[in-house]
């Protein structure tokens, strides 16, 4: 995720992937803000949840592909950083051995304290398997990301039709006991919040390495597409970024409607897996057409580029202060909320929660040049304490 984000003002930065990434963020904080307002919110509530909230929750599941944006930038982020390391002086490999131990650090500090499905220690291990393979020539690193993406949805498919035709549906009335502990452990004090978290972090971290293939699969695409140059070649050809949308934003629209019913509705939780091959299968096309067609929108050198810009380039920054924002109103650091907010509220909250991070970012970027957490993921890359105040010419 801080990959791009450590390098703010440098030679070779592509603007365009700054803007990509603070618009992702709006989509983690989707995502994450569910997970983090309670057991039921990601499905739109539970016993005697609104319709409001279940279409919230379904509308959701069916548009939102942030992790592979953020995925696909990663390695994008990697090529940029590996083709600057000369310029900035020491081993690439050193360099980038410092970067996942410290990100890998941060991913620990935040599982335990903030959000136990943190996502910084799989991008790290991750990210040691993406320099091994970054060699890999375009074609090749496309058609090793298509068999791991492959791979995976005929798992998922094929377990999940298991589960349809021998499992029996898990009903709310059965779901509730087994949560039960779970709500009163984030309702109470910081020792109870940190106890659930550890308990949750097993099962957690096992979710993202059943999904790690699918994860290293938008790392190869970010790292092909960084290799060709395609950001920089196409991302303001209007006319190449319009026919991609075209072509590919109902595709992925139709994977997300279908991951929808069977992640949320009409479909009963024996679908969920089933949803979610259709989901890794589909779920690129969908974010190919975001990307391309957020850029088709903008102007990239416009102000609101710019706003985006900056939130991308301190995005470290912001996916940890979302976490620490949700965990002080829906757990026990704060207001205990757990449970207890519907998913139409909380993805009202997330909507003012990331304008204040918008603004933050713009105000914070022209400052400086580096956010909190993207300067000590710096500082542990280079191994020493680097400038903080921005160059005359930071809107590179």
């Amino acid at each position: 995720m801080s990959q791009g984000a450590s390098e703010p003002g440098r030679v070779g930065r592509v603007h365009e992937i700054d803007v990509l990434r603070g618009f992702a963020l709006f989509g983690i904080l989707l995502v994450n803000a569910q997970m983090m307002a309670g057991p039921y919110a990601s499905f739109g509530g539970g016993p005697g949840a609104s319709p409001v909230d279940r279409v919230a929750a379904w509308g959701v599941t069916a548009t939102t592909t942030a992790y592979q944006l953020f995925s696909f930038l990663f390695g994008y982020s990697f090529v940029l950083q590996m083709r600057s390391a000369p310029r900035v002086g020491g081993a690439f490999a050193v360099r980038h051995l410092r970067r996942t131990a410290g990100l890998f650090g941060l991913g620990v500090v935040h599982a335990v304290l903030l959000f136990p499905g943190d996502i910084l220690m799989t991008y790290a291990v991750l990210a040691l398997i993406l320099y091994g393979l970054r060699g890999l020539s375009p074609r090749a690193a496309l058609r090793t990301a298509a068999c791991l993406v492959a791979g995976l949805s005929v798992l998922l498919l094929g377990y999940g039709l298991l589960t349809v035709a021998f499992a029996e549906p898990l009903t709310e009335a059965q779901y509730a006991p087994r949560v039960a502990d779970t709500v009163a452990a984030y309702r109470s004090g910081v020792l109870s919040v940190i106890g659930a978290h550890l308990r949750e972090l097993p099962t957690t971290l096992g979710a993202n390495l059943m999904y790690a293939p699918d994860m290293l699969a938008a790392f190869l695409a970010g790292l092909a597409a960084a290799k060709a140059g395609l950001v920089e070649r196409r991302g303001r050809d209007r006319r190449w970024l319009r026919r991609t949308v075209v072509r590919w934003g109902p595709v992925g629209l139709a994977g997300g409607v279908v991951t929808a019913c069977c992640a949320n509705w009409p479909l009963d939780s024996r679908w969920f897996l089933v949803g979610h091959a259709v989901s890794l299968l589909t779920a690129p096309a969908l974010t190919t057409a975001y990307a391309c067609g957020l850029l088709l929108l903008l102007d990239a050198r416009g102000p609101a580029a710019a706003v985006l810009a900056a939130s991308g380039r301190m995005a470290l920054t912001h996916y940890l202060s979302q976490s620490l924002v949700l965990a002080c109103v829906f757990t026990g650091y704060g207001f205990g909320l757990y449970d207890r907010v519907g998913t139409a509220a909380v993805l009202a909250g997330c909507v003012v929660l990331y304008g204040l991070q918008l603004a933050l970012g713009a105000w914070l970027m022209g400052r400086v040049r580096y956010g909190p957490a993207e300067l000590l993921l710096r500082t542990a890359t280079s191994a020493r304490w680097p400038g903080v105040r921005p160059p005359v010419s930071s809107a590179a």
